[in-house]
């Protein structure tokens, strides 16, 4: 393994766009020796089902569900066995149209939050356990994804510096919002823990 390999990595929302794309270039690292995929239902996860190779495991993840969250959890520290996680990307999101010119609706915002940024930080707390043991499985404080890392992809439009269109052209008021709020906890988090952890 080299020093730009994990050993273990999970991706959420993998079955699809930017989750899949990655799942497909990790499983070209021979490097790497257990990649575990999620999708909400692994059913009709075709293009991710369709990759042949024994380490890839697609395991049922609803980020919003507790019960799921802990089912998944307990399934993937079975695989990973005393070894922890190396690598976890978080890229389950979704974006719900909203504008501040159009009706009000709490419903859409807080499901907005709760899928992008809320269920992020669910999920990262409970696998943290799994993180910490990768990253004490190397010894001095270096930081790489060999050791353990958090990727959590982000978006451009959660830049409040870049923000000169506001919503009207484009109903991204929610999504924009709920980006930027993973960009603060992602800030937060790194400053806690011997754990890489970035943004993309």
């Amino acid at each position: 393994m080299t020093s730009s390999s994990p050993k273990s990595v999970v991706v959420t929302g993998a079955n699809r766009g930017i989750g899949l794309t990655i799942v497909q270039q990790l499983i070209k690292d021979k490097n790497i020796e257990l990649i575990i995929a999620t999708a909400r239902d692994v059913e009709k996860a075709g293009d991710l089902k369709s990759i042949n190779d024994a380490r890839l495991h697609i395991l049922p993840l609803e980020v919003t569900c507790d019960k799921s969250i802990d089912q998944f959890v307990a399934k993937t520290t079975e695989l990973l066995g005393s070894n922890g996680l190396n690598l976890l990307v978080n890229n389950a999101g979704v974006m719900i149209p909203y504008q501040t010119n159009g009706e009000p609706n709490r419903a859409a915002l807080a499901e907005q939050f709760n899928v992008n940024t809320i269920s992020m930080v669910i999920l990262t707390q409970k696998l943290l356990p799994l993180l910490k043991e990768s990253a004490s499985k190397t010894s001095g404080d270096q930081l790489s994804i060999s050791r353990s890392a958090v990727i959590n992809i982000s978006s451009g439009l959660a830049s409040v510096s870049q923000n000169d269109r506001g919503s009207e052209i484009l109903p991204i008021l929610a999504y924009s919002m709920s980006k930027t709020a993973v960009n603060q906890f992602t800030k937060a988090f790194s400053t806690g823990w011997p754990i890489s952890i970035g943004r993309f």
